[in-house]
């Protein structure tokens, strides 16, 4: 497993831990999310996701702040009367 990729666990109790692989070793995995670490023993790990990096996505929103921006701008900024 890379380091810095992100991962979804479900646990047997069917909760949910995901973040960012800090370390793994035989007993237990650690992730780190929005700076906190979690550690998930690894006997009770029921389910794994590997969530993968969508440059669509991340276009996405930078192209829809680009968008809601100009919106913006144009909104404020007073036309000019041409006739006056």
């Amino acid at each position: 497993m890379k380091k810095k990729q992100k991962f979804e666990f479900e646990k047997v109790d069917q909760t949910k831990v995901n973040g960012r692989l800090v370390s793994i070793n035989k007993e237990k995995i650690i992730l780190k999310n929005k700076g906190n670490s979690q550690t998930v023993l690894k006997a009770e790990i029921r389910d794994v996701r590997v969530k993968k990096f969508s440059i669509l996505k991340s276009s996405g929103v930078v192209t829809l702040a680009a968008l809601l921006v100009g919106l913006f701008a144009t909104s404020i900024v007073p036309v000019a009367n041409p006739g006056g």
